[in-house]
């Protein structure tokens, strides 16, 4: 199934009630790059009462690499709105944090949940979305006389070369959309071999 993701970092600032909400969206792909924006923005906004999150790791039709963390907000009132909008919208692979900082009038539990998903919402409508294609990287062993045709193949597959190493033959490890894997392979005929 496919879906969009963010093709750059976005941000956007709501206010209710002298509460200061900014919403900022990364393109993610592991649990390390979450940690890593979180940590980025504490240090950013060090006075701010709450940092809270919420992401999607991989297909947001598939939740199991989903979560969120309300950081001290009342459980249900940050986290889980921020995630709501991102599986509304079939966003994937993207971590959204609001950073609020307290205006002193309480907003009270409903108060909150639509001020967080408000936030969400807004930065999601400033999200620059592209598709999401799953790639693959396979390894392509040649010998040196066909390199260039199977760099012209890989050209042609709208691949690219990570990486060669030179020894007996070539090496290439390749990364392309996993839809070409197949068409690819049977590209190389008798210039090379694919192997996963």
């Amino acid at each position: 199934m496919s879906y969009h993701t963010l093709a750059a970092p976005c941000d956007a600032a709501y206010e209710i009630k002298k509460s200061e909400f900014l919403a900022f969206a990364y393109p993610i792909n592991t649990k390390e790059d979450v940690m890593f924006h979180v940590e980025q923005l504490k240090s950013r906004y060090p006075d701010a009462r709450h940092h809270c999150t919420a992401y999607i790791i991989g297909d947001p039709h598939n939740t199991t690499h989903a979560g969120f963390d309300d950081d001290g907000e009342p459980n249900g009132t940050a986290g889980r709105p921020i995630l709501n909008v991102l599986q509304h919208k079939g966003i994937g692979n993207a971590l959204v944090v609001v950073v609020r900082y307290f205006g002193g009038i309480k907003l009270g539990a409903g108060g909150l949940t639509r001020a967080y998903a408000t936030a969400t919402q807004m930065v999601v409508d400033k999200m620059d979305l592209v598709e999401f294609i799953p790639k693959s990287v396979v390894k392509v062993i040649a010998d040196f006389a066909s390199e260039a045709q199977i760099r012209y193949l890989v050209g042609q597959a709208s691949g690219e070369i990570l990486s060669a190493e030179y020894s007996d033959n070539v090496m290439m490890l390749v990364q392309l959309d996993s839809e070409k894997v197949q068409a690819f392979g049977e590209s190389l005929g008798i210039y090379g071999e694919m192997r996963e």
